[in-house]
């Protein structure tokens, strides 16, 4: 390494290493420019046979639509990972130098997303970009990113602003004008107020590149950025943060800015989609702009306001030819319904027209429901498991017939555990498991193998290990933060710990993360206190249970749920005599997840039935052989498999209308902790009693082998390629047939 390189040596040390390496003179060939920006990741034939697949007139791509996008790059980077080895010298032009130091010394976060629906949509691009499916993805850049968790143990959570940096964060370019290459590319979309006087509001675009594992493919992510100088404020103030909810009017307005920034940004740049998945409805606008347009070329001109009935249905269902839509919750407060009123104050009346006929609100007359719009405008629309899929029919009963389930997945590639993955790579029955996740089904008798086993058996040991340094640093620096900060310490075992007594990783280990809402009762199983400590005392049990999670800041109830985990954590303890502890990590965020889906025991999932759409980190778990402790709701019920990959807890029965409520009174908290306290005892057994190389050997060796081909976002892609109906050469479609069919979903 030169001098005139600053990346220093450790930083590359503590890299996992690859079996690629690059050298000075091929990093060149990363390089890839055209009339919008340079990039850095792919050579210039990848990018252009990408970019021209995605603007060809046939239209043979799919424009993927959501309102987060959650893919961190310091915990899934293939192009930081190609570049570990490379010796770099000082013959590299200025501008590459440049695309090096951002890419190990750039930010590392992109805080556009706020959980689940995010991180998903990132694990789908991702598998789209491997898979090489001719996609696009539209969302927004948010200047202020969600928001950064402080915990305090007498407050409970506190929301700072996260601070961050685009221009510096690899992998994400401003594109620019091609007529004034020194000037930032704009889009212009239309507000209107009551008047319906007519304002253009502009957007600076940026595109992320989604690039895969072997750097020869890429999906862009364009996202528009509306927090320009010139920006009204009502609008810049919507467009800063992530599911801002100060009002109604802030919510509107960002579904606004993201529908109606959508075909602008494809067709400024060229793009020619001829289908539009909506990930969630929060970009149903860009349907209804698509309806408009349609409509306005079957009455022949512009006063859309004077169609019939027939004439907008007509045109709805031209659109609906080219719309995928999947719905993610049952959750009432997950619908946007806006009023009437309210809406009429930023869109025209013609769009107002076609809202009334599309948009109808049963429940309330006054409101446009988008849900029930997006719902109605489509050809395909999706449920995330198959119980969500029943659960769906019966809210959606008009809808039913086409309503079907596509049970979501996540990235194999991004949260195995590189200690899993390097027990992977040398057992010949799993080879090229990085590219086909359906080689775990080959297991078979390498489960019996005490090769294999011993090996997983360390790894696991490996990441319990990494995850346990991460809880006894945080701990201490937790404490040292209350000398030197107004901050309480938010976690009780921080008043405990020294160099002497430290959390143990031998020690059964619990964990659950995921945003705090009271349907998901991450209280539950500290219900009853006294039941759950007499468990662990009379049997010398110990425990450890390692939560982690943020609520939405206008989510009180949510918040709340929060404070009772940190006070429960010295009761438990004292009741306990030191046997069980609770901790909570702070500001959870992928590389959290990451770490902690690898390193605990088993998984923790406890929601109110059947209120869980899917929940894809217990998936996270199971593509490390972690078993799920579950409530038989959204994923779990298809990933249990009669015991075989974990344990499940709960009341269970036929779903019916009364059990969608979320009322505090039919949380059934106490029946259901009932029944988890019945099965901690096994559990406990099988894990103190036998060796780990055993009893949940078995059950990581059958999640390896049944839970990696399924919930993997490679399966996903191709159920959804399903009804995307794009051509694709016959080999990568023949391939996509073999990752469709390692699960049926809608069985």
């Amino acid at each position: 390494m030169t001098a005139d390189f600053p990346v220093t040596h450790h930083l590359l040390q503590a890299m996992p290493q690859t079996k690629h390496s690059i050298t000075s003179a091929t990093v060149h060939t990363l390089v890839a420019s055209n009339q919008f920006g340079t990039y850095f990741g792919v050579n210039q034939k990848v990018f252009d046979e990408v970019w021209t697949n995605l603007t060809h007139a046939n239209g043979n791509s799919v424009a993927y639509i959501s309102m987060e996008i959650g893919a961190d790059p310091d915990v899934y980077n293939p192009v930081k990972q190609r570049l570990i080895d490379l010796e770099r010298t000082s013959s590299m032009d200025k501008r590459l130098k440049g695309f090096i130091q951002k890419l190990f010394q750039g930010p590392e976060k992109i805080p556009t997303y706020s959980g689940g629906l995010g991180v998903l949509a990132g694990d789908t691009l991702k598998s789209f970009a491997d898979c090489k499916i001719p996609v696009v993805a539209v969302s927004l850049l948010y200047r202020q990113g969600y928001f950064c968790q402080i915990v305090d143990s007498k407050i409970g959570q506190i929301c700072q602003t996260v601070k961050w940096q685009p221009e510096a964060t690899h992998g994400l370019y401003l594109l620019h004008d091609p007529q004034k290459p020194e000037e930032p590319l704009q889009i212009e979309v239309p507000f209107y107020n009551e008047n319906n006087k007519m304002t253009v509001i502009r957007a600076q675009v940026w595109m992320k590149m989604e690039i895969n594992q072997t750097l020869d493919f890429f999906i862009p992510e364009l996202l528009l950025d509306f927090s320009l100088p010139e920006t009204p404020w009502p609008l810049s103030n919507a467009a800063g943060q992530l599911y801002n909810s100060e009002s109604s009017m802030v919510k509107a307005l960002q579904r606004r800015m993201l529908g109606a920034g959508i075909i602008p940004a494809l067709r400024q740049l060229g793009f020619t989609a001829h289908t539009f998945h909506l990930n969630e409805q929060h970009g149903v606008i860009a349907v209804l702009q698509l309806i408009a347009e349609e409509l306005q070329e079957i009455i022949g001109h512009a006063d859309l306001c004077r169609a019939t009935d027939q004439q907008v249905l007509k045109a709805s269902d031209k659109v609906a030819r080219q719309t995928i839509y999947t719905i993610h919750t049952p959750v009432k407060a997950g619908h946007d319904r806006f009023e009437k009123s309210l809406y009429a104050g930023i869109s025209h009346k013609s769009c107002q027209r076609i809202l009334e006929l599309l948009a109808r609100d049963e429940d309330n007359p006054h409101s446009y429901n988008f849900t029930t719009m997006a719902m109605t405008v489509n050809r395909s629309a999706n449920s995330v498991s198959r119980m969500h899929r029943d659960v769906t029919r019966k809210q959606f009963p008009q809808f039913a017939p086409k309503i079907s389930a596509i049970t979501n997945g996540v990235h194999h590639l991004t949260w195995i555990s590189d200690a899993r993955a390097e027990v992977f790579n040398l057992f010949p029955p799993l080879r090229n498991w990085q590219h086909d996740p359906g080689v775990f089904g080959n297991l078979g008798s390498m489960a019996h193998d005490p090769r294999f086993r011993s090996y997983l058996s360390e790894a696991w040991k490996k990441d319990t290990a990494i995850l346990f340094n991460y809880i006894n640093t945080m701990l201490l620096h937790h404490r040292e933060q209350k000398l030197e900060t107004w901050i309480d310490p938010p976690n009780f075992f921080s008043s405990l710990i020294d160099r002497n007594t430290r959390m143990d990783p031998k020690v059964f280990t619990v964990g659950f993360a995921r945003r705090f809402s009271t349907y998901k009762r991450a209280d539950l199983i500290f219900d009853n206190l006294d039941t759950l400590c007499d468990i662990v005392v009379s049997n010398n049990w110990p425990i450890n249970f390692i939560f982690a999670g943020k609520a939405h800041p206008a989510d009180e109830p949510g918040k709340s749920v929060i404070k009772l985990i940190l006070d429960y954590q010295q009761e438990l303890h004292q009741k306990s005599k030191g046997l069980a502890n609770l901790i909570f990590i702070p500001n959870y965020d992928m590389k959290i997840a990451k770490m902690m889906v690898a390193g605990v025991h088993a998984w923790l999932n406890s929601p109110k039935r059947p209120l869980e759409a899917s929940g894809t980190s217990g998936m996270k778990a199971a593509m490390n052989g972690v078993p799920n402790i579950s409530i038989m709701d959204g994923w779990w019920a298809e990933g249990y498999h009669h015991g075989q990959t974990g344990w499940k807890f709960g009341l269970e029965g036929p779903i019916e209308e009364a059990n969608l409520s979320e009322s505090p009174e039919t949380l059934l908290y106490r029946e259901d902790s009932a029944s988890f306290y019945q099965i901690l005892p096994t559990i406990l057994k099988d894990f103190y009693q036998s060796d780990i190389s055993s009893a949940f050997l078995d059950k990581a060796m059958a999640n390896l082998s049944l839970n990696i081909s399924i919930f993997n976002t490679h399966r996903m892609a191709a159920e959804y390629l399903e009804k995307y109906k794009l051509n694709l050469p016959e080999l990568q479609a023949q391939e996509m047939r073999h990752f469709s069919s390692l699960y049926h979903s809608n069985l």
